[in-house]
């Protein structure tokens, strides 16, 4: 199209569920403001859905519903298409249709932009259409684009986040209140914060997918979900959270990604699992269903991103902000950056990530006992930061917060400890991230 060709822009949208339903009103609401930013009408020509006769939040124009995604994607006189379905298929399908047919593709599908994306990548490459997804991670937070265009010029080292609000819902009604894992994840419930199966949410399957994104994006280096170190919240006891409130700290289920040295230069670490913060660590007010995103870079130095990571209003934000761009691209006839994976760094275990652990242990209270728990740590060459007893007879227990060492060496300790005569159990390990290493 040529820069003087003012035609209607035409937009598809997969999916009409609580993102989509609110892309469509936004679409409808700001048509005359996004006309004028896009520079160019932009013309809702069709929604496709599961069934037509679904409830919806929105009243839908007549003529635009329709069950067949194919069909959709598949007009000639389509140039941009949302998909705000979710999973992988059949969404990776209707991308890829779309692309071949000529549209360029804004999305908000993190799983599948976490297991397939180079695949996505590479056929908006070869069409010469954009495929933006800024929606992905974080909700209305703008985090992707600085990544991948505020930050090219500079190297980014590390991005730690809160990217889950379900679970940093759940984590500080147990810090605030002193609840259980069970009773937070019903309040959750109750309140729309978290799904009837909430799985995805506190196992940690929904962030590792995020991670992977920004670790992808943050080092130019391809990263899958299966690349990513996970573990969930539901092993979480208010006891934790207790302890951790003793040492001025929080817990948060963190995605932390990070830049390594390896064998054969810089290893790209990345993994999702609940860590004790600091309080005074700007990720620590982090607050109920809220997002943020820590950038550590070498010439900006420290960048904080924070807001609502979730719900259908804030994430349509991000979806019209892309839209706008591409439909840009589309008058300018170009395309924006593709992906840049030209450092193709490796992933490195996670059992040489370094990483420091708080461990809780109910051991028998007599003389002894600290220097052979001492030993155990020796034993795996990790330097012990901080003991302390709690408790006396039969109620004893040491709480020991190490130095950074490889996790498999801290790993190792922990199995060691859990056989020794003199340990009756291992109640709480948790890493710490934060402070002095």
């Amino acid at each position: 199209m040529s820069e003087g060709d003012k035609r209607t822009l035409k937009v598809a949208v997969l999916g009409c569920g609580a993102v989509g339903s609110q892309v469509v009103r936004l679409l409808s609401d700001q048509s005359d403001d996004l006309a004028a930013r896009v520079g160019a009408p932009v013309e809702l020509v069709g929604v496709a859905v599961r069934r037509l006769d679904a409830p919806r939040d929105i009243e839908v124009p007549d003529g635009l519903l329709t069950t067949d995604a194919a069909g959709l994607v598949a007009r000639d006189d389509v140039d941009l298409v949302v998909e705000v379905i979710g999973g992988i298929e059949p969404a990776r399908s209707l991308i890829l249709s779309a692309l071949e047919n000529g549209a360029s593709v804004v999305t908000a599908n993190k799983a599948l932009l976490a297991e397939d994306g180079p695949t996505l990548f590479e056929a908006a490459a070869k069409a010469e259409r954009d495929l933006y997804y800024e929606a992905a991670v974080a909700g209305a937070i703008p985090i992707l684009r600085p990544l991948r265009e505020s930050l090219a010029g500079d190297k980014v080292t590390r991005v730690l986040g809160i990217v889950n609000g379900t679970t940093n819902f759940i984590l500080d009604k147990m810090d605030t209140s002193g609840a259980g894992f069970s009773e937070a994840l019903e309040e959750a419930q109750e309140l729309g914060y978290a799904e009837a199966d909430p799985t995805a949410d506190v196992e940690g399957f929904d962030a590792a997918a995020k991670a992977a994104i920004l670790a992808s994006l943050a080092f130019h280096s391809r990263v899958t979900a299966s690349d990513v170190y996970r573990e969930g919240i539901s092993e979480v006891t208010a006891a934790d959270v207790a302890s951790a409130r003793d040492m001025g700290s929080v817990v948060k289920l963190l995605a932390i990604c990070e830049l390594r040295p390896g064998p054969h230069g810089d290893q790209v670490a990345a993994r999702v699992h609940p860590a004790m913060i600091p309080r005074s660590h700007p990720l620590a007010s982090v607050r109920e269903a809220y997002n943020a995103v820590f950038v550590e870079s070498e010439a900006a130095g420290q960048l904080m991103f924070y807001g609502p990571g979730a719900g259908g209003a804030p994430t349509a934000s991000a979806v019209l902000g892309d839209l706008v761009t591409v439909a840009r691209n589309r008058l300018a006839e170009t395309r924006g950056a593709g992906e840049s994976a030209y450092a193709d760094r490796a992933v490195q275990p996670m059992g040489e990530t370094r990483t420091r652990y708080h461990v809780a242990i109910d051991v028998d209270d007599r003389a002894g006992v600290l220097a052979a728990v001492a030993n155990a740590f020796a034993d795996h060459d990790v330097s012990i930061q901080t003991v302390r007893q709690e408790g006396r007879g039969a109620d004893a227990q040491l709480v020991v917060v190490s130095h950074a060492a490889p996790d498999a060496a801290l790993a190792a300790t922990v199995d060691q400890l859990r056989s020794m005569d003199i340990v009756r159990e291992v109640t709480s390990v948790m890493r710490v991230e934060g402070g002095d290493e």
